[in-house]
């Protein structure tokens, strides 16, 4: 996928996912079953995970590479990336998520700054992608707390992908016996 193509995608999964909490009524953007996150922490979580990509996007190529080094193999395909990482949450079933992604309570009074953010970190995250080549893509690497190294290609597909994870997630626990 080109990254004209990984941009619209990340794009339309995002829109997708800020229409749907834009319409959930106050109750179930808080509803909180068991040991779920609602709707506004899933949000929170996405915001979190998103934003130190387009940090990352920010750097100078070379910092990367001093920092991370280079790619040793090619990039997967969006389909490939999204079964390894459904692979690594079966496999790691109870892995506690790193503090800094974990989200903070988010209240319906919140909620539209959160989404005005959130829809403002992935236009930057696709303009800042778009300044690169498609070999850069395929050759700078960016650590990904549970994956391991990915390229910024893999990196900008679990970015598309890790939103419509977490949509699936509210719409699931929304279905729960409130």
């Amino acid at each position: 996928m080109d990254k004209q193509s990984i941009a619209q995608l990340m794009h339309e999964n995002h829109q997708k996912f800020i229409s749907k909490l834009s319409a959930l009524s106050d109750t179930d953007f808080e509803y909180k079953p068991a040991v779920k996150w609602t709707a506004g922490q899933q949000l929170e979580h996405i915001i979190k995970s998103v934003k130190p990509v387009v940090t990352a996007f920010s750097v100078p190529l070379f910092l990367l590479k001093m920092k991370f080094g280079l790619t040793n193999r090619p990039s997967k395909t969006y389909e490939e990336l999204v079964e390894k990482y459904l692979g690594v949450l079966e496999k790691n079933k109870g892995y506690a998520i790193p503090k800094k992604f974990a989200p903070d309570y988010i209240g319906t009074h919140q909620r539209k700054r959160k989404l005005a953010y959130l829809d403002t970190l992935v236009l930057k995250l696709n303009r800042k992608a778009n300044r690169l080549s498609e070999k850069d893509l395929d050759t700078y690497i960016l650590p990904h707390p549970v994956m391991g190294k990915l390229t910024l290609r893999e990196m900008l597909y679990f970015t598309a992908y890790h939103v419509q994870h977490h949509e699936v997630q509210i719409a699931q626990n929304l279905s729960l016996p409130q």
